[in-house]
Protein backbone atom coordinates (compact mmCIF):
# COMPACT_ATOMS: atom_id res chain seq x y z
CA UNK A 1 0.00 0.00 0.00
CA UNK A 2 1.08 3.77 -0.92
CA UNK A 3 1.79 6.37 1.33
CA UNK A 4 -1.31 8.12 0.26
CA UNK A 5 -3.27 5.01 0.47
CA UNK A 6 -2.37 4.90 4.07
CA UNK A 7 -3.53 8.97 4.49
CA UNK A 8 -6.39 7.38 2.42
CA UNK A 9 -6.91 4.52 5.38
CA UNK A 10 -6.62 6.30 8.32
CA UNK A 11 -8.62 9.30 7.27
CA UNK A 12 -11.65 6.97 6.80
CA UNK A 13 -11.50 5.36 10.26
CA UNK A 14 -10.78 8.80 11.84
CA UNK A 15 -14.19 10.01 9.50
CA UNK A 16 -16.09 6.42 11.07
CA UNK A 17 -14.59 6.85 14.50
CA UNK A 18 -14.68 10.79 15.09
CA UNK A 19 -18.08 10.81 16.12
CA UNK A 20 -18.13 6.98 17.62
CA UNK A 21 -15.55 8.84 20.02
CA UNK A 22 -17.52 11.70 20.90
CA UNK A 23 -21.07 9.42 21.62
CA UNK A 24 -18.45 7.49 24.22
CA UNK A 25 -17.06 10.68 25.97
CA UNK A 26 -20.60 12.12 26.71
CA UNK A 27 -21.82 8.88 27.75
CA UNK A 28 -19.16 8.75 30.38
CA UNK A 29 -19.32 12.28 30.88
CA UNK A 30 -22.61 11.91 32.09
CA UNK A 31 -24.15 14.35 34.17
CA UNK A 32 -20.72 15.80 35.37
CA UNK A 33 -20.31 16.95 31.64
CA UNK A 34 -22.08 20.51 30.66
CA UNK A 35 -24.55 20.46 28.87
CA UNK A 36 -23.18 23.22 26.27
CA UNK A 37 -19.69 21.08 26.17
CA UNK A 38 -21.80 18.09 25.09
CA UNK A 39 -22.76 19.99 22.31
CA UNK A 40 -19.54 21.79 21.52
CA UNK A 41 -18.06 18.07 21.83
CA UNK A 42 -20.51 16.40 19.37
CA UNK A 43 -19.94 19.37 17.16
CA UNK A 44 -16.31 19.07 16.95
CA UNK A 45 -16.45 15.24 16.13
CA UNK A 46 -18.79 15.86 13.22
CA UNK A 47 -15.91 18.61 12.17
CA UNK A 48 -13.41 16.23 12.74
CA UNK A 49 -15.32 13.70 10.68
CA UNK A 50 -15.54 16.24 7.79
CA UNK A 51 -11.69 17.34 7.83
CA UNK A 52 -11.04 13.86 7.68
CA UNK A 53 -13.48 13.32 4.55
CA UNK A 54 -11.11 16.19 2.73
CA UNK A 55 -8.33 14.43 3.21
CA UNK A 56 -9.27 10.90 2.08
CA UNK A 57 -10.86 13.01 -1.19
CA UNK A 58 -7.48 14.99 -1.58
CA UNK A 59 -5.27 11.74 -1.48
CA UNK A 60 -7.70 10.14 -3.59
CA UNK A 61 -7.59 12.75 -6.30
CA UNK A 62 -3.64 12.40 -6.03
CA UNK A 63 -4.18 8.77 -7.87
CA UNK A 64 -5.04 7.71 -11.28
CA UNK A 65 -8.60 7.81 -12.24
CA UNK A 66 -8.65 3.37 -12.38
CA UNK A 67 -7.01 3.30 -8.84
CA UNK A 68 -9.54 5.14 -6.84
CA UNK A 69 -10.68 2.52 -4.42
CA UNK A 70 -8.83 1.83 -1.44
CA UNK A 71 -9.71 -1.24 0.87
CA UNK A 72 -8.42 -1.35 4.75
CA UNK A 73 -9.22 -3.98 6.91
CA UNK A 74 -9.20 -3.53 10.99
CA UNK A 75 -9.27 -7.30 11.83
CA UNK A 76 -11.21 -10.09 10.74
CA UNK A 77 -14.13 -11.42 12.58
CA UNK A 78 -14.82 -15.22 11.04
CA UNK A 79 -11.28 -16.20 8.73
CA UNK A 80 -11.52 -20.00 7.87
CA UNK A 81 -10.48 -21.97 5.04
CA UNK A 82 -13.98 -21.68 3.18
CA UNK A 83 -14.97 -18.28 5.04
CA UNK A 84 -13.27 -14.39 5.80
CA UNK A 85 -15.78 -12.55 7.03
CA UNK A 86 -13.87 -8.77 7.80
CA UNK A 87 -14.05 -5.73 9.38
CA UNK A 88 -13.33 -3.49 6.00
CA UNK A 89 -13.75 0.35 5.07
CA UNK A 90 -14.00 0.77 1.35
CA UNK A 91 -12.95 4.33 -0.03
CA UNK A 92 -13.57 5.19 -3.52
CA UNK A 93 -15.32 8.16 -5.16
CA UNK A 94 -18.77 7.17 -4.33
CA UNK A 95 -18.28 6.74 -1.05
CA UNK A 96 -16.02 9.40 -0.43
CA UNK A 97 -19.68 12.01 -1.65
CA UNK A 98 -21.73 10.58 0.50
CA UNK A 99 -19.06 10.77 3.51
CA UNK A 100 -18.51 14.70 2.39
CA UNK A 101 -22.14 15.17 2.43
CA UNK A 102 -22.93 13.29 5.78
CA UNK A 103 -20.41 14.85 8.23
CA UNK A 104 -20.35 18.28 6.37
CA UNK A 105 -23.88 18.56 6.19
CA UNK A 106 -24.15 16.79 9.21
CA UNK A 107 -21.48 19.65 11.30
CA UNK A 108 -23.96 22.31 10.16
CA UNK A 109 -26.84 20.76 11.26
CA UNK A 110 -25.15 19.92 14.99
CA UNK A 111 -24.14 22.97 14.87
CA UNK A 112 -27.49 24.54 14.62
CA UNK A 113 -28.56 22.31 17.56
CA UNK A 114 -26.35 24.38 20.00
CA UNK A 115 -28.48 27.16 19.53
CA UNK A 116 -32.14 25.13 19.22
CA UNK A 117 -31.44 23.26 22.48
CA UNK A 118 -30.57 25.79 24.54
CA UNK A 119 -32.21 25.37 28.14
CA UNK A 120 -33.19 21.67 27.19
CA UNK A 121 -32.68 18.96 29.98
CA UNK A 122 -31.96 16.22 27.54
CA UNK A 123 -29.51 18.37 25.82
CA UNK A 124 -26.34 15.61 26.56
CA UNK A 125 -28.30 12.88 25.16
CA UNK A 126 -29.58 14.69 22.42
CA UNK A 127 -25.57 15.15 21.31
CA UNK A 128 -24.71 12.09 21.95
CA UNK A 129 -27.99 10.29 19.71
CA UNK A 130 -26.99 12.62 16.64
CA UNK A 131 -23.39 11.71 17.05
CA UNK A 132 -24.02 8.16 16.80
CA UNK A 133 -26.38 8.88 14.18
CA UNK A 134 -23.32 10.39 11.88
CA UNK A 135 -21.76 7.54 12.82
CA UNK A 136 -24.12 4.98 11.86
CA UNK A 137 -24.86 6.45 8.52
CA UNK A 138 -20.69 6.72 7.79
CA UNK A 139 -20.13 2.83 8.50
CA UNK A 140 -23.30 2.32 6.40
CA UNK A 141 -21.56 4.35 3.35
CA UNK A 142 -18.03 2.78 4.16
CA UNK A 143 -18.43 -0.24 5.12
CA UNK A 144 -21.03 -2.06 2.81
CA UNK A 145 -21.97 -5.11 4.75
CA UNK A 146 -24.57 -6.27 2.39
CA UNK A 147 -25.59 -9.84 3.96
CA UNK A 148 -27.50 -11.55 1.56
CA UNK A 149 -27.97 -15.23 2.01
CA UNK A 150 -28.62 -16.04 -2.00
CA UNK A 151 -25.52 -14.16 -3.23
CA UNK A 152 -23.45 -15.78 -0.39
CA UNK A 153 -24.89 -19.32 -1.43
CA UNK A 154 -24.44 -18.90 -5.27
CA UNK A 155 -21.75 -16.34 -5.42
CA UNK A 156 -19.77 -17.67 -2.45
CA UNK A 157 -18.43 -13.90 -1.05
CA UNK A 158 -19.20 -11.29 0.41
CA UNK A 159 -16.99 -9.18 -1.05
CA UNK A 160 -17.92 -7.09 -3.65
CA UNK A 161 -15.02 -5.68 -5.31
CA UNK A 162 -12.69 -8.60 -5.11
CA UNK A 163 -10.91 -10.36 -7.59
CA UNK A 164 -13.98 -12.96 -7.72
CA UNK A 165 -16.34 -10.89 -5.92
CA UNK A 166 -20.11 -10.45 -6.50
CA UNK A 167 -19.85 -7.71 -8.85
CA UNK A 168 -17.41 -9.53 -10.87
CA UNK A 169 -19.54 -12.05 -10.73
CA UNK A 170 -22.71 -10.51 -11.97
CA UNK A 171 -22.91 -11.31 -15.37
CA UNK A 172 -22.43 -15.12 -14.72
CA UNK A 173 -24.92 -14.20 -11.88
CA UNK A 174 -27.27 -12.92 -14.11
CA UNK A 175 -27.56 -16.24 -16.74
CA UNK A 176 -29.58 -17.25 -13.53
CA UNK A 177 -32.37 -14.90 -13.73
CA UNK A 178 -35.03 -16.37 -10.80
CA UNK A 179 -31.95 -15.57 -8.78
CA UNK A 180 -30.41 -11.91 -9.54
CA UNK A 181 -34.01 -10.45 -9.99
CA UNK A 182 -34.67 -11.77 -6.62
CA UNK A 183 -31.59 -10.61 -5.34
CA UNK A 184 -32.35 -7.18 -6.89
CA UNK A 185 -35.70 -7.35 -5.90
CA UNK A 186 -34.38 -7.79 -2.12
CA UNK A 187 -32.44 -4.68 -2.57
CA UNK A 188 -35.04 -2.69 -4.06
CA UNK A 189 -37.14 -2.95 -1.30
CA UNK A 190 -34.79 -2.40 1.17
CA UNK A 191 -34.03 0.72 -0.74
CA UNK A 192 -37.33 1.67 -1.18
CA UNK A 193 -38.07 1.77 2.69
CA UNK A 194 -34.99 3.23 3.30
CA UNK A 195 -35.69 5.96 1.40
CA UNK A 196 -39.84 6.16 1.85
CA UNK A 197 -40.84 5.71 -1.47
CA UNK A 198 -44.34 4.32 -1.93
CA UNK A 199 -45.99 1.98 -0.89
CA UNK A 200 -43.06 2.08 1.83
CA UNK A 201 -43.21 5.37 2.79
CA UNK A 202 -45.60 6.30 5.71
CA UNK A 203 -43.21 6.51 8.55
CA UNK A 204 -41.46 9.52 6.96
CA UNK A 205 -44.15 12.33 7.94
CA UNK A 206 -44.42 10.66 11.09
CA UNK A 207 -41.11 10.98 11.78
CA UNK A 208 -41.07 14.91 11.74
CA UNK A 209 -42.23 14.63 15.69
CA UNK A 210 -38.58 15.17 16.70
CA UNK A 211 -36.98 17.83 16.98
CA UNK A 212 -35.86 20.02 13.52
CA UNK A 213 -32.20 19.43 13.51
CA UNK A 214 -33.33 15.59 13.90
CA UNK A 215 -35.57 15.64 11.13
CA UNK A 216 -32.59 18.08 8.83
CA UNK A 217 -30.13 15.61 9.63
CA UNK A 218 -32.66 12.32 8.21
CA UNK A 219 -34.00 14.15 5.62
CA UNK A 220 -30.73 16.19 4.08
CA UNK A 221 -27.32 13.89 4.69
CA UNK A 222 -28.12 10.43 6.02
CA UNK A 223 -30.82 7.94 6.45
CA UNK A 224 -33.32 8.84 3.68
CA UNK A 225 -30.60 9.03 1.11
CA UNK A 226 -29.13 5.73 1.62
CA UNK A 227 -31.58 3.94 -0.35
CA UNK A 228 -30.37 5.81 -3.47
CA UNK A 229 -26.76 4.79 -2.30
CA UNK A 230 -27.46 1.39 -1.85
CA UNK A 231 -28.51 1.21 -5.43
CA UNK A 232 -26.45 3.23 -7.19
CA UNK A 233 -23.33 1.02 -5.44
CA UNK A 234 -25.06 -2.24 -6.41
CA UNK A 235 -25.25 -0.91 -10.11
CA UNK A 236 -23.89 -4.18 -11.56
CA UNK A 237 -26.72 -6.41 -10.29
CA UNK A 238 -29.32 -4.18 -11.21
CA UNK A 239 -28.38 -3.90 -14.49
CA UNK A 240 -28.54 -7.76 -14.87
CA UNK A 241 -31.94 -7.64 -13.24
CA UNK A 242 -33.43 -4.82 -16.17
CA UNK A 243 -36.91 -5.33 -15.24
CA UNK A 244 -36.61 -4.46 -11.29
CA UNK A 245 -34.28 -1.40 -12.65
CA UNK A 246 -36.92 0.13 -14.89
CA UNK A 247 -39.39 -0.54 -11.93
CA UNK A 248 -37.15 1.52 -9.56
CA UNK A 249 -37.39 4.10 -12.33
CA UNK A 250 -40.92 4.00 -12.27
CA UNK A 251 -41.44 3.94 -8.70
CA UNK A 252 -39.47 7.27 -8.34
CA UNK A 253 -42.00 8.52 -10.71
CA UNK A 254 -44.96 7.66 -9.17
CA UNK A 255 -43.14 8.94 -5.97
CA UNK A 256 -42.48 12.38 -7.11
CA UNK A 257 -45.78 13.33 -8.60
CA UNK A 258 -47.78 11.32 -5.41
CA UNK A 259 -45.66 13.30 -2.41
CA UNK A 260 -45.28 16.40 -4.80
CA UNK A 261 -49.00 16.49 -4.65
CA UNK A 262 -49.81 15.59 -0.95
CA UNK A 263 -47.96 18.32 -0.17
CA UNK A 264 -49.78 20.62 -1.57
CA UNK A 265 -52.36 20.18 1.45
CA UNK A 266 -50.52 19.87 4.51
CA UNK A 267 -50.50 22.41 6.54
CA UNK A 268 -47.48 21.54 9.14
CA UNK A 269 -44.67 23.51 7.69
CA UNK A 270 -42.39 20.69 8.44
CA UNK A 271 -44.66 18.07 6.88
CA UNK A 272 -45.02 20.02 3.35
CA UNK A 273 -40.57 19.50 3.99
CA UNK A 274 -41.28 15.90 4.42
CA UNK A 275 -43.29 15.33 0.91
CA UNK A 276 -40.89 17.52 -0.52
CA UNK A 277 -38.06 14.80 0.19
CA UNK A 278 -39.94 12.11 -0.47
CA UNK A 279 -40.65 13.60 -3.84
CA UNK A 280 -36.88 14.75 -4.48
CA UNK A 281 -35.80 11.09 -3.60
CA UNK A 282 -38.35 9.82 -6.29
CA UNK A 283 -36.50 12.25 -9.04
CA UNK A 284 -33.10 10.62 -7.97
CA UNK A 285 -35.08 6.55 -8.08
CA UNK A 286 -35.74 8.26 -11.81
CA UNK A 287 -32.14 8.93 -12.64
CA UNK A 288 -31.13 5.14 -10.64
CA UNK A 289 -33.87 3.54 -12.23
CA UNK A 290 -32.62 4.94 -16.25
CA UNK A 291 -29.00 4.31 -15.32
CA UNK A 292 -27.99 7.71 -14.66
CA UNK A 293 -26.05 7.01 -11.80
CA UNK A 294 -23.69 10.29 -11.64
CA UNK A 295 -27.16 12.57 -12.29
CA UNK A 296 -28.76 10.87 -9.39
CA UNK A 297 -25.99 10.54 -7.06
CA UNK A 298 -25.63 15.02 -7.74
CA UNK A 299 -29.09 15.79 -6.90
CA UNK A 300 -28.54 14.14 -3.86
CA UNK A 301 -25.74 16.35 -3.09
CA UNK A 302 -27.51 19.58 -4.03
CA UNK A 303 -30.60 18.10 -2.25
CA UNK A 304 -28.82 17.91 1.04
CA UNK A 305 -27.65 21.79 0.81
CA UNK A 306 -31.29 23.16 -0.16
CA UNK A 307 -32.86 20.43 2.19
CA UNK A 308 -30.44 20.97 5.51
CA UNK A 309 -31.63 24.78 4.10
CA UNK A 310 -34.77 24.32 4.16
CA UNK A 311 -35.49 22.24 7.38
CA UNK A 312 -33.31 24.93 9.88
CA UNK A 313 -34.96 27.79 8.29
CA UNK A 314 -38.24 26.09 9.54
CA UNK A 315 -36.97 25.57 12.71
CA UNK A 316 -35.82 29.10 12.66
CA UNK A 317 -39.02 30.09 12.70
CA UNK A 318 -40.72 27.01 15.04
CA UNK A 319 -38.25 28.28 17.46
CA UNK A 320 -39.45 31.52 16.96
CA UNK A 321 -43.04 30.75 17.73
CA UNK A 322 -42.64 28.59 20.36
CA UNK A 323 -43.39 25.39 18.60
CA UNK A 324 -45.97 26.17 16.60
CA UNK A 325 -45.65 24.64 12.97
CA UNK A 326 -49.38 24.84 11.82
CA UNK A 327 -48.25 27.42 8.65
CA UNK A 328 -51.98 28.89 8.99
CA UNK A 329 -51.37 30.48 12.38
CA UNK A 330 -48.18 32.50 10.90
CA UNK A 331 -47.80 34.77 8.01
CA UNK A 332 -46.28 38.15 7.44
CA UNK A 333 -43.38 36.99 9.34
CA UNK A 334 -40.58 38.73 6.21
CA UNK A 335 -40.46 42.12 8.08
CA UNK A 336 -39.75 40.81 11.68
CA UNK A 337 -37.18 37.18 10.09
CA UNK A 338 -35.77 39.10 6.86
CA UNK A 339 -32.71 37.03 7.13
CA UNK A 340 -34.75 33.55 7.60
CA UNK A 341 -36.94 34.93 4.76
CA UNK A 342 -34.16 35.14 2.41
CA UNK A 343 -32.95 31.99 3.67
CA UNK A 344 -36.08 30.52 2.83
CA UNK A 345 -36.60 31.64 -0.73
CA UNK A 346 -33.17 30.42 -1.67
CA UNK A 347 -34.13 26.99 0.15
CA UNK A 348 -37.58 27.17 -1.98
CA UNK A 349 -36.01 28.46 -5.22
CA UNK A 350 -33.57 25.60 -5.51
CA UNK A 351 -36.21 23.28 -4.52
CA UNK A 352 -38.25 24.64 -7.63
CA UNK A 353 -34.98 24.54 -10.05
CA UNK A 354 -34.77 28.35 -10.54
CA UNK A 355 -31.54 29.35 -12.00
CA UNK A 356 -28.30 29.79 -10.75
CA UNK A 357 -29.33 27.92 -7.62
CA UNK A 358 -27.98 24.16 -6.85
CA UNK A 359 -31.52 22.59 -7.91
CA UNK A 360 -31.62 23.85 -11.61
CA UNK A 361 -28.26 22.09 -12.32
CA UNK A 362 -29.42 18.89 -10.83
CA UNK A 363 -32.53 18.03 -11.30
CA UNK A 364 -32.80 18.93 -14.90
CA UNK A 365 -30.06 16.54 -15.75
CA UNK A 366 -32.02 14.28 -14.54
CA UNK A 367 -34.67 15.28 -16.79
CA UNK A 368 -32.53 15.66 -19.83
CA UNK A 369 -30.87 11.99 -19.35
CA UNK A 370 -34.69 10.61 -19.35
CA UNK A 371 -35.21 13.18 -22.34
CA UNK A 372 -32.24 11.04 -24.10
CA UNK A 373 -34.09 7.41 -24.27
CA UNK A 374 -37.22 5.66 -25.83
CA UNK A 375 -41.00 5.13 -24.84
CA UNK A 376 -40.45 4.32 -21.14
CA UNK A 377 -37.87 7.02 -20.50
CA UNK A 378 -40.33 9.49 -22.18
CA UNK A 379 -43.23 8.67 -19.80
CA UNK A 380 -40.39 8.77 -16.84
CA UNK A 381 -39.59 12.84 -18.10
CA UNK A 382 -43.73 13.41 -18.47
CA UNK A 383 -43.85 12.73 -14.70
CA UNK A 384 -40.85 14.80 -13.66
CA UNK A 385 -41.87 17.88 -15.59
CA UNK A 386 -45.34 17.65 -14.05
CA UNK A 387 -43.29 17.01 -10.75
CA UNK A 388 -41.98 20.54 -11.84
CA UNK A 389 -44.70 22.38 -11.45
CA UNK A 390 -46.02 20.22 -8.07
CA UNK A 391 -42.18 21.43 -6.46
CA UNK A 392 -42.87 24.76 -7.31
CA UNK A 393 -46.41 25.56 -6.28
CA UNK A 394 -45.57 23.46 -2.87
CA UNK A 395 -42.16 25.12 -2.30
CA UNK A 396 -43.35 28.80 -2.64
CA UNK A 397 -46.98 28.30 -1.14
CA UNK A 398 -44.98 27.10 2.37
CA UNK A 399 -43.28 30.48 1.55
CA UNK A 400 -46.13 32.95 0.79
CA UNK A 401 -48.55 31.06 3.69
CA UNK A 402 -45.24 31.76 6.28
CA UNK A 403 -43.80 35.19 5.32
CA UNK A 404 -46.44 36.78 2.67
CA UNK A 405 -49.51 38.21 3.86
CA UNK A 406 -51.05 39.66 7.23
CA UNK A 407 -49.54 38.65 10.34
CA UNK A 408 -51.61 36.55 12.83
CA UNK A 409 -52.71 37.56 15.99
CA UNK A 410 -50.72 34.35 17.94
CA UNK A 411 -47.38 35.02 15.77
CA UNK A 412 -47.64 38.46 16.85
CA UNK A 413 -47.85 37.20 20.47
CA UNK A 414 -45.43 34.68 20.62
CA UNK A 415 -42.66 37.33 18.50
CA UNK A 416 -43.46 39.83 21.28
CA UNK A 417 -41.72 37.67 23.65
CA UNK A 418 -38.43 37.70 21.34
CA UNK A 419 -35.69 40.38 21.11
CA UNK A 420 -33.96 38.57 18.93
CA UNK A 421 -36.26 36.21 16.96
CA UNK A 422 -33.84 34.84 14.40
CA UNK A 423 -32.27 32.94 17.09
CA UNK A 424 -28.38 32.80 18.59
CA UNK A 425 -25.33 32.84 15.97
CA UNK A 426 -25.34 28.90 16.45
CA UNK A 427 -28.33 28.87 14.37
CA UNK A 428 -27.96 32.26 12.01
CA UNK A 429 -24.41 30.90 10.34
CA UNK A 430 -25.51 27.32 9.65
CA UNK A 431 -28.08 28.36 8.04
CA UNK A 432 -26.57 31.13 5.71
CA UNK A 433 -23.52 28.55 4.85
CA UNK A 434 -26.22 26.04 3.84
CA UNK A 435 -27.64 29.09 1.72
CA UNK A 436 -24.13 29.72 -0.18
CA UNK A 437 -24.06 26.24 -0.36
CA UNK A 438 -27.34 25.88 -1.88
CA UNK A 439 -26.36 28.44 -5.11
CA UNK A 440 -23.13 27.49 -5.79
CA UNK A 441 -23.44 23.70 -5.07
CA UNK A 442 -24.79 22.61 -8.49
CA UNK A 443 -22.14 24.60 -10.22
CA UNK A 444 -19.99 20.76 -9.56
CA UNK A 445 -21.42 20.18 -13.40
CA UNK A 446 -23.10 22.50 -15.89
CA UNK A 447 -24.37 20.90 -19.23
CA UNK A 448 -22.05 21.75 -22.17
CA UNK A 449 -19.55 23.32 -20.00
CA UNK A 450 -17.72 20.77 -17.80
CA UNK A 451 -18.81 17.53 -15.66
CA UNK A 452 -15.99 17.29 -12.87
CA UNK A 453 -18.64 15.21 -10.61
CA UNK A 454 -19.75 12.72 -13.25
CA UNK A 455 -16.08 12.37 -14.36
CA UNK A 456 -14.99 11.59 -10.59
CA UNK A 457 -17.72 8.94 -10.45
CA UNK A 458 -17.29 7.67 -14.16
CA UNK A 459 -15.25 4.68 -12.38
CA UNK A 460 -17.59 3.25 -9.40
CA UNK A 461 -20.99 4.14 -11.10
CA UNK A 462 -20.72 4.61 -15.31
CA UNK A 463 -23.59 5.95 -16.32
CA UNK A 464 -25.52 3.71 -19.01
CA UNK A 465 -28.10 5.93 -20.29
CA UNK A 466 -27.60 7.84 -23.26
CA UNK A 467 -25.49 11.51 -23.03
CA UNK A 468 -27.97 13.93 -24.44
CA UNK A 469 -27.00 16.57 -26.26
CA UNK A 470 -25.96 19.97 -24.70
CA UNK A 471 -28.25 22.01 -26.70
CA UNK A 472 -30.90 19.50 -26.26
CA UNK A 473 -30.32 19.82 -21.85
CA UNK A 474 -30.56 23.58 -22.27
CA UNK A 475 -33.56 23.65 -24.21
CA UNK A 476 -35.46 21.27 -21.99
CA UNK A 477 -34.22 23.80 -19.00
CA UNK A 478 -36.00 26.51 -20.45
CA UNK A 479 -39.12 24.78 -20.75
CA UNK A 480 -38.43 23.37 -17.15
CA UNK A 481 -38.07 26.98 -16.25
CA UNK A 482 -41.14 28.42 -17.53
CA UNK A 483 -42.98 25.42 -15.85
CA UNK A 484 -41.39 26.24 -12.62
CA UNK A 485 -42.37 30.02 -13.28
CA UNK A 486 -45.72 29.25 -13.81
CA UNK A 487 -45.75 27.43 -10.65
CA UNK A 488 -44.77 29.96 -8.42
CA UNK A 489 -46.99 32.33 -10.13
CA UNK A 490 -50.03 30.30 -9.62
CA UNK A 491 -48.80 29.69 -5.97
CA UNK A 492 -47.93 33.79 -5.65
CA UNK A 493 -51.92 34.53 -7.14
CA UNK A 494 -53.41 32.16 -4.69
CA UNK A 495 -51.46 32.53 -1.34
CA UNK A 496 -49.85 35.61 -1.57
CA UNK A 497 -51.78 38.22 -3.44
CA UNK A 498 -55.31 36.63 -1.92
CA UNK A 499 -56.54 37.82 -5.26
CA UNK A 500 -58.78 34.48 -5.62
CA UNK A 501 -60.00 31.97 -2.57
CA UNK A 502 -57.53 29.00 -2.11
CA UNK A 503 -59.02 25.45 -3.94
CA UNK A 504 -60.89 23.30 -1.71
CA UNK A 505 -58.15 20.62 -1.07
CA UNK A 506 -59.44 17.15 -2.31
CA UNK A 507 -60.48 14.70 0.36
CA UNK A 508 -58.16 12.13 -1.33
CA UNK A 509 -54.72 14.35 -0.80
CA UNK A 510 -55.94 15.64 2.50
CA UNK A 511 -56.03 11.60 3.08
CA UNK A 512 -52.67 10.95 1.83
CA UNK A 513 -53.92 9.01 -1.45
CA UNK A 514 -55.58 6.78 2.06
CA UNK A 515 -52.76 4.82 2.28
CA UNK A 516 -52.71 5.65 6.35
CA UNK A 517 -56.34 3.64 5.77
CA UNK A 518 -55.59 0.87 3.72
CA UNK A 519 -52.77 -0.02 5.94
CA UNK A 520 -54.72 -0.13 8.97
CA UNK A 521 -57.52 -2.48 7.26
CA UNK A 522 -54.75 -4.47 6.06
CA UNK A 523 -52.22 -4.69 8.53
CA UNK A 524 -53.24 -3.29 11.83
CA UNK A 525 -56.42 -4.38 12.58
CA UNK A 526 -55.89 -7.57 11.69
CA UNK A 527 -52.63 -7.58 13.73
CA UNK A 528 -54.93 -6.42 17.08
CA UNK A 529 -57.44 -8.80 16.06
CA UNK A 530 -55.55 -11.86 15.93
CA UNK A 531 -53.65 -10.16 19.29
CA UNK A 532 -57.01 -10.35 21.23
CA UNK A 533 -58.10 -13.60 20.14
CA UNK A 534 -54.47 -15.16 21.36
CA UNK A 535 -55.26 -13.17 24.48
CA UNK A 536 -58.26 -14.95 25.27
CA UNK A 537 -57.80 -18.45 23.97
CA UNK A 538 -54.07 -18.61 24.62
CA UNK A 539 -52.59 -16.10 26.92
CA UNK A 540 -55.47 -15.75 29.64
CA UNK A 541 -55.96 -19.70 30.31
CA UNK A 542 -52.64 -21.14 29.45
CA UNK A 543 -50.12 -19.06 30.55
CA UNK A 544 -51.71 -16.35 33.32
CA UNK A 545 -53.99 -19.19 35.25
CA UNK A 546 -51.24 -21.70 34.90
CA UNK A 547 -49.44 -19.81 36.84
CA UNK A 548 -51.82 -20.54 39.96
CA UNK A 549 -51.84 -23.99 38.73
CA UNK A 550 -48.06 -24.20 39.10
CA UNK A 551 -48.34 -22.32 42.31
CA UNK A 552 -50.94 -24.96 43.43
CA UNK A 553 -49.36 -27.68 42.29
CA UNK A 554 -46.00 -26.78 44.13
CA UNK A 555 -48.00 -26.61 47.43
CA UNK A 556 -49.38 -29.95 46.98
CA UNK A 557 -46.08 -31.60 45.77
CA UNK A 558 -44.52 -29.69 48.49
CA UNK A 559 -46.93 -31.10 51.13
CA UNK A 560 -46.75 -35.20 49.21
CA UNK A 561 -43.23 -34.58 50.09
CA UNK A 562 -43.13 -33.10 53.29
CA UNK A 563 -45.58 -36.47 54.58
CA UNK A 564 -43.28 -39.40 52.97
CA UNK A 565 -40.19 -37.54 55.02
CA UNK A 566 -40.99 -39.16 58.37
CA UNK A 567 -37.77 -39.94 59.05
CA UNK A 568 -38.62 -44.00 59.34
CA UNK A 569 -36.17 -46.46 57.52
CA UNK A 570 -38.82 -48.76 57.18
CA UNK A 571 -41.11 -46.27 54.81
CA UNK A 572 -37.66 -45.59 52.84
CA UNK A 573 -36.99 -48.93 52.42
CA UNK A 574 -40.90 -49.67 51.03
CA UNK A 575 -40.28 -47.31 48.57
CA UNK A 576 -37.03 -48.35 47.24
CA UNK A 577 -39.17 -51.53 46.98
CA UNK A 578 -41.84 -50.23 44.91
CA UNK A 579 -39.47 -47.71 42.28
CA UNK A 580 -37.02 -50.41 41.98
CA UNK A 581 -40.70 -52.83 41.61
CA UNK A 582 -41.55 -50.15 38.68
CA UNK A 583 -38.60 -50.30 36.74
CA UNK A 584 -38.70 -53.84 36.62
CA UNK A 585 -41.92 -54.17 35.27
CA UNK A 586 -41.12 -51.59 32.80
CA UNK A 587 -38.24 -53.59 31.35
CA UNK A 588 -40.54 -56.60 31.14
CA UNK A 589 -43.36 -55.00 29.20
CA UNK A 590 -40.51 -53.20 27.02
CA UNK A 591 -39.01 -56.41 25.89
Amino acid sequence: MSASSHVIAAAAWVCLLAPLAAVLAIALGGNRMPRRAAGYLATSSTLIAFAAAVTALLATLGHTAGNRRTITTAFGLIETHTLQIKLNLLVDPLALVMMLVVSGVGTLIVAYSIGYMKGEDEKRRYFAYMAFFVFSMLLLVEAMALALFLLVQHAGTLDFYGAGGVFKQAVSLGGNTWLINIVAAGLLVGALAKSAQIPLHTWLPDAMEGPTPVSALIHAATMVTAGVYLIVRAHPLFEQAVHVQQTAAGIGAVTLLAAGAIALVQTDIKRVIAYSTMSQIGYMFLAAGIGAYSAAMFHLVTHAFFKALLFLAAGVVIHALDGEQDMRKMGGLRKKMPRTFIAMLIGAGALAGLPPLAGFFSKDAILATADSGGVYDKMLLTAGIVGVLLTALYSFRLVFLVFGGEQSESARKQLAKHRGPEGPRWMTVPVAVLAVLAVVGGWLEIAGLWHPFSRFLAVVAPSIAAEPGATREWLLSAVSLGIALGGIWIAWSIYSARTQQAPKAPRALVEKLYFDRAYDLLFYRPAVWLADRLESWFERPLIERSGEEMASGTVIGGRFAAAIQNGLARSYVLLVAAGVSVIVLLFLVLR
